[in-house]
Formats: structure tokens, C-alpha cells, sequence
């Protein structure tokens, strides 16, 4: 059975209004998350989306080309269900958060790295009530208990789906001062995701591209995107 492949069976898909939501009928029938779950959505924005994607299906569901689906497969199925332990996880980035670790050498790395990444923890102060502070080298800092606590608040307050696009902008960046600024309309998400990569980037111009590498760091761009997507859709 290892070679079975969800072939298509339907002819229309559409959206419906429910209540709690939207859901997406194919052919009539309500389409069912892995776990047999009601696939029900948010928004008419999020069921569009995924009809969308199963309106393009051609011969098999292959879930690769599916983002929208298989991120709200995530929320109903994985996050809701685990929805504490999931903004744990997330939360406890702030505690190790990429951005305030900064090189030992050489000195004009570290200055470069405060240029673009300390504005990101002013606005972090600004916006969200929560100063980290940095360090250099590798030995973790100690985070004042306050900003965590209000980092981790802020993370709580997310819906099921909205923490499903949050811990993907969370753990592809490293950040998650970057994923929180991510999830907000004051930011260039492309730019985000430039700062989330300012050391690799850094050392590939010091001593060239390694191919495998940026192939890898590619898929987890669009990864990144396709979850700041996924969070507009939310509402």
C-alpha cells in the first residue's frame, strides 16, 4: 500500500457558510482532515484558498503543492489539540531569540548584525512591551522574566490557526521577535526573513555559496512566506 496515491473523485468544489466557519464541499461531500475532522476554516478567505487548491488537482492530491490545506490540517488536527504545549514551544523562543546573539569576531559582523537587528528589539519594546537584551558569543543570556512573560502572552492570545502559521514564522526564522513582526502589517516579510538569515548570508559572501545550502535555505523561504500567507488568511 505504500505506493497509494488519493486520486481525484470530484467534478465541483465549493464553500460554504457554517456555523463557526466555512467549509469546503467537494462535489457535496465536506472535505475531512487526515484525523476524519470536519475541515472547517476561519474565513471565506482560508476556504477559497483551499478550494482553490483542489479545484487544481489533476489526476492525484499530492499535499506538497497544497500549503493552504495542509497548514489547516495542522491547526484542526495537531495545534488544537495541543494548542498549550504548542505555545510553550513557541514562547520559549524568546528566551534564546536569534537576534540577540551577536558574533565574538570579527567586529565588523557584530557591528552589522546591530544595525539590522537591533531596531527589530526597539520595536519589540515598542509594540509588544518586551526588551531582551543581547549578548555575544554562544553562552545563553538570561532574559528578563517580565519581557518573556509578555512575549508568551502575546503568542497565547493567537487562535489554533493563527499559532499554526506562528510557529512556522517562529522556527524557520529562529525569531521570535522576527515571527511576531512577521504576523503583523508593519513589516516587509521578505525583509524579515533576509534579517533571519543575515549570518549565512554574511559568511557567503566571505567565502562563497554553498549550493546544498541555499537550496535548503530557499525551501525554508517560501516556507516562511507560505506561513505569513497562511496567518493573513486567518483573518
Amino acid at each position: 500500500m505504500s505506493g497509494w496515491k488519493a486520486k481525484r473523485f470530484w467534478k465541483d468544489v465549493t464553500v460554504h457558510a457554517v456555523d463557526g466557519g466555512f467549509e469546503v464541499n467537494a462535489d457535496g461531500r465536506v472535505l475531512k482532515t487526515p484525523a476524519k475532522a470536519a475541515l472547517r476554516l476561519p474565513t471565506s478567505a482560508m476556504a477559497e484558498a483551499v478550494a482553490a487548491e483542489w479545484r487544481a488537482v489533476e489526476e492525484t492530491v499530492d499535499p506538497r503543492l497544497m500549503p493552504v490545506t495542509r497548514a489547516a490540517n495542522a491547526a484542526i488536527d495537531k495545534v488544537a489539540q495541543q494548542f498549550d504545549e504548542v505555545a510553550e514551544m513557541i514562547a520559549a523562543y524568546g528566551a534564546s531569540d536569534l537576534l540577540c546573539y551577536r558574533a565574538e569576531a570579527p567586529a565588523a559582523l557584530r557591528l552589522a548584525q546591530a544595525k539590522v537587528w537591533d531596531p527589530m528589539l526597539d520595536w519589540a519594546e515598542r509594540a509588544l512591551g518586551a526588551r531582551l537584551v543581547t549578548t555575544t558569543g554562544v553562552v545563553p543570556v538570561q532574559q528578563p522574566a517580565g519581557a518573556l512573560g509578555k512575549l508568551s502572552r502575546k503568542v497565547r492570545e493567537t487562535t489554533p490557526f493563527q499559532l499554526t502559521a506562528l510557529h512556522d514564522l517562529v522556527s524557520l526564522s529562529g525569531s521570535l521577535i522576527l515571527g511576531l513582526a512577521a504576523a503583523t502589517d508593519e513589516f516587509d516579510v521578505a525583509n524579515l526573513w533576509e534579517m533571519s538569515r543575515f549570518d549565512e548570508e554574511w559568511q557567503a559572501r566571505q567565502w562563497g555559496e554553498d549550493e546544498e545550502a541555499s537550496v535548503i535555505a530557499e525551501k525554508k523561504r517560501t516556507d516562511f512566506l507560505r506561513a505569513r500567507h497562511f496567518w493573513e488568511l486567518c483573518s
